[in-house]
């Protein structure tokens, strides 16, 4: 019947977008900077001193990020990254290799408040800053325990020979594409905000990363599982009323 065929249907897209969500919250290529060629000594300088900080001083947002836009840095939901040469000699060879070095942020870190001057704790919070980050943080953790309690009921259900729980699996995946979509939205926020107090350099250069486009390629993918979950159950719902009736007639 169509309803089975549109649960395989459903089931193959739900995996194929848990996939790429779980991918995109684990790696760090959300944003990802664009920094020109570092010439000069004291240039050099005083990237090694930002690397340094970057790497193993203390947590602070005006450091990172000014770190981030001067190293091609890449940032995601758990990770910031910079782009270095994996000699100790810097930019001083033409043509050194390059290595990504990364640190993550640490759960306390991720509930620290921001600033409306970044690293100026008397400027006041910013609570707009604040919350979309910590949104971007949980709405995606949020989806995916929505996904796999999904899975747990479907499994349930197949246990038991049922198709009652349907509709709910297709709600629930409908509320993961929604927490997904969110996230993606707070990220954007969140980053926008971030260089209108940060003053991006001018001759630094912002763009999207890929994995942000697999958290937005996930959230359509549950929304169309959703979908076919919700046509399925309807129609098996209309299917058994059919025979109900054709059995008491």
């Amino acid at each position: 019947m169509l309803f089975i065929l549109a649960l395989v249907i459903a089931c193959v897209l739900s995996i194929i977008a848990t996939v790429y969500l779980s991918v995109a919250i684990g790696t760090q290529h959300w944003y990802q900077y664009s920094s020109p060629t570092v010439r000069g000594e004291a240039n050099i300088s005083e990237l090694r001193s930002l690397y340094e900080e970057f790497m193993d001083g203390e947590f602070d947002e005006k450091t990172y990020s000014d770190t981030l836009f001067r190293l091609n840095g890449t940032v995601g939901l758990w990770w910031r990254c910079v782009l270095v040469p994996a000699n100790a000699h810097w930019y001083k060879e033409p043509g050194a290799k390059m290595v990504l070095e990364c640190r993550s942020f640490t759960l306390p870190q991720q509930f620290t408040p921001k600033y409306k001057e970044p690293g100026n704790h008397n400027s006041g919070e910013d609570m707009v800053r604040t919350y979309l980050w910590r949104c971007q943080f949980l709405l995606p953790l949020v989806s995916l325990g929505l996904v796999v309690l999904a899975g747990l009921t479907g499994f349930c259900a197949c246990l038991c020979r049922s198709l009652t729980p349907t509709l709910g699996i297709g709600v629930l995946h409908l509320l993961a594409g929604l927490c997904t979509l969110a996230t993606v939205c707070c990220f954007l926020a969140g980053m926008d905000l971030l260089h209108r107090v940060s003053m991006l350099p001018d001759t630094v250069d912002g763009s999207l990363g890929w994995s942000l486009y697999l958290a937005l390629i996930s959230s359509p993918l549950h929304m169309m599982a959703a979908a076919l979950l919700v046509w399925a159950a309807r129609s098996h719902s209309q299917n058994y009323y059919r025979m109900t009736a054709y059995r008491v007639a």
